[in-house]
């Protein structure tokens, strides 16, 4: 097998150099899109030599109209009797896994004639159906966004579009590319909120002398900061795997990084709260820059006159929920500030699947 390859630029070259002539060879009359988005950390460009050992493969969707969906079988069987067994040195074959179900590897036993090639013959309506359990059809409403999880949100709207005759595809991915801004005010508000529940009880559990309690809520605290960064650069945060590395492509990483890896590092509750009470002064003036709502004091105070320093998150928090304006919006931050579903949970089975996500919009009712 060939030596490593990012995923998407294999994925890419795939397309243009066998796929795309042997579609327009055997169907000239079909109008389509073709990319690689969804699952996988090549489409979030962070695969590696490692990540070849499962699930990965050169691979693709192929969106056609919803009316020829019915020509995806004679695309794949076209494809599994044309395409070469290997290109690029990469197999293109696949084969499932004996013991995890849906778990595929790539084939170097494969058949000239009998390829089990990776290319997903669907529509555009159909795939993100199964992504998010919404039809493209219908009008985003505030509880689908708040919803909708943000790992989900980025690979489908990062990955590549490698071509898209329809405009479909291309136009679904930009009404997806963020939150409508009320929304992210909501978002931002929820985020401080969770900053100002946890930093006093951080400092509070360490004067007690429950050192682990303490550290772990600084863990938590530093995870909350990180991810309002993701949302003050209008980011969608990756699952867990790929979050510290997304991070540190964002824009403030440089300045939060070094604080952040010394929380981490400290022995003592009051060196976490320094190191995070500097945090939240940076956080707030990366929200002040933003002239989104009222500026607020960047600087940290003691909590009641104890010696806990805290940044006073309520008050950004009411600051940005004052700036709201959509009426569904308002009356789900006067229900309180439980955020999304990136923010109220962080269960993976909850956040990577969607037959829950009807009942959770009720939430928002």
């Amino acid at each position: 097998m060939s030596h490593f390859m990012p995923g998407l630029d294999l994925s890419e070259r795939y397309f243009f150099e066998l796929v795309q002539p042997l579609v327009n060879q055997h169907f000239p009359e079909l109008n389509y899109a073709a990319a690689l988005i969804g699952y996988g950390s090549e489409v979030l460009g962070f695969d590696t030599e490692m990540s070849m050992d499962h699930a990965w493969a050169a691979r693709m969707q192929l969106f056609v109209a919803e009316d020829e969906l019915a020509t995806g079988q004679e695309i794949d069987e076209m494809l599994r009797a044309e395409l070469p067994t290997h290109f690029l040195g990469f197999p293109l074959g696949t084969k499932p896994s004996d013991t995890e179900p849906g778990v595929f590897f790539m084939d170097e036993d494969g058949q000239p004639g009998k390829v089990m090639h990776k290319v997903n013959v669907t529509s555009v309506r159909e795939f993100f159906r199964a992504e998010l359990d919404w039809d493209i059809r219908q009008a985003l409403e505030a509880a689908d966004w708040l919803t909708f999880p943000a790992q989900v949100l980025r690979v489908l709207t990062t990955g590549r579009v490698f071509f898209d005759n329809q405009g479909e595809l291309t136009t679904v991915r930009e009404k997806l590319g963020y939150y409508p801004a009320d929304v992210w005010l909501y978002l931002l508000a929820a985020g401080w909120d969770r900053i100002g529940q946890e930093a006093p009880l951080m400092q509070r559990a360490g004067y007690a002398g429950d050192d682990l309690g303490s550290a772990i809520m600084a863990s938590r605290l530093c995870r909350d900061i990180m991810s309002l960064c993701f949302t003050l650069e209008k980011q969608y945060a990756p699952y867990p795997k790929w979050f510290g590395s997304a991070f540190m492509q964002l824009d403030c990483a440089g300045e939060f990084s070094g604080l952040l890896t010394r929380v981490h590092q400290a022995h003592h509750w009051e060196e976490r709260g320094d190191l995070l009470g500097q945090a939240c002064e940076l956080l707030a003036c990366k929200q002040n820059d933003l002239g989104l709502a009222e500026a607020q004091e960047e600087k940290v105070s003691f909590f009641h006159g104890r010696p806990f320093k805290v940044i006073g998150a309520e008050k950004f928090s009411a600051a940005l929920v004052e700036r709201i304006s959509d009426p569904t919006v308002q009356k789900i931050a006067k229900k309180g500030l439980v955020g999304s579903i990136d923010q109220f949970s962080d269960n993976t089975v909850l956040r990577s699947g969607t037959q829950w996500r009807q009942a959770l919009k009720t939430l928002y009712c």
